[in-house]
This record gives structure tokens, C-alpha cells and sequence, in this order.
């Protein structure tokens, strides 16, 4: 192997946003993540979601249901019942 060509490899505290901190090797130096192995769904068995700058905030705003104007809650409940009760058609 060539020497000189390799860049140094010193150690690195890696930071999570749970607050979980180890210590490894980088080019870079240290630096934080947002999810490691203490806290990644996949390994912990639970279901985490991870908000990157308000991201699902936008989406369920952007697709939430949205009542007409000048109806209310109480008229839009009403409204299924009202179809349940519809006259069966005559036979001819």
C-alpha cells in the first residue's frame, strides 16, 4: 500500500436525537443522527415517526377532510342517517 494517501481515521461521538451517544471512527469528526440502534423501529419493535421539518404536519393539512361552508359537524353525522332511511323503490 501507498503511504500518505490515507486520511486520518480518528475518533467520532456520534449523538442521536434520543439522546444516545456512542463513539466510533470518522473522516469527518463528530456529528449527530437521527435515529440510531437504540431507537430505530426496527430494532426496538415500536413505531416511531420521525417529523423532518414538519413534513407530515404539511401532508395531513394539506389532505384532511374539509367541511363545506355553512354546514356543521352535527349536519354532516346527520347526513348518513338520512341515507340508511331512503324509501326502497316500488316494484312494478
Amino acid at each position: 500500500m501507498q503511504e500518505g494517501i490515507h486520511p486520518d481515521y480518528p475518533a467520532a461521538r456520534v449523538t442521536c436525537a434520543c439522546g444516545n451517544t456512542f463513539v466510533t471512527r470518522s473522516t469527518r469528526g463528530d456529528f449527530q443522527v437521527d435515529v440510531c440502534g437504540a431507537c430505530h423501529p426496527f430494532y426496538t419493535g415500536t413505531q416511531k415517526l420521525i417529523d423532518t421539518a414538519g413534513r407530515v404536519d404539511r401532508f395531513r393539512k394539506r389532505y384532511e377532510k374539509k367541511t363545506p361552508v355553512g354546514k356543521t359537524a352535527e349536519a354532516q353525522a346527520a347526513k348518513p342517517a338520512e341515507a340508511a332511511v331512503a324509501k326502497p323503490a316500488e316494484a312494478k
